[in-house]
């Protein structure tokens, strides 16, 4: 008798999955933070240049800091539901005994990841 056996799937498979889970929801709390600490960073920079300056010089003021930032918060967030939604597919395969990988939420991370990337490398082109 195998004692490793649920109402589905081996308790093994169950507990790689909450684990597979737990990794996808580390990914998105660090997505999350990098997107507040772009807002916030930029923000930091801003109050040092009124501070240190007896005029006010001409930042630029484009926002691209604030929309990326926002837009890395919103993806983890994304990402997390997608993750649950991910988890809780893998749970109910296990339970009927018929689990299919699906590697969509790895290739919507991997593309989101490198627009990003994109985006923020031709951000800071100018400043080089």
């Amino acid at each position: 008798m195998d004692t490793n056996k649920t109402s589905g799937g081996k308790a093994t498979d169950h507990l790689a999955n909450e684990r597979t889970f737990l990794a996808w929801i580390r990914t998105a709390i660090a997505i999350m933070a990098f997107g507040f600490v772009v807002v916030k960073f930029s923000l930091f920079i801003r109050q040092l240049t009124y501070a240190f300056t007896d005029k006010v010089i001409a930042l630029p003021n484009h926002g691209y800091s604030g929309i990326i930032g926002v837009f890395l918060v919103s993806l983890g967030g994304v990402i997390s539901l997608l993750s649950f939604i991910r988890y809780k597919k893998i749970e109910r395969d296990l339970n009927d005994d018929v689990f299919y990988p699906s590697s969509r939420l790895i290739i919507l991370l991997t593309l989101f990841i490198l627009i990003g990337a994109v985006v923020m490398v031709l951000y800071l082109l100018p400043n080089i």
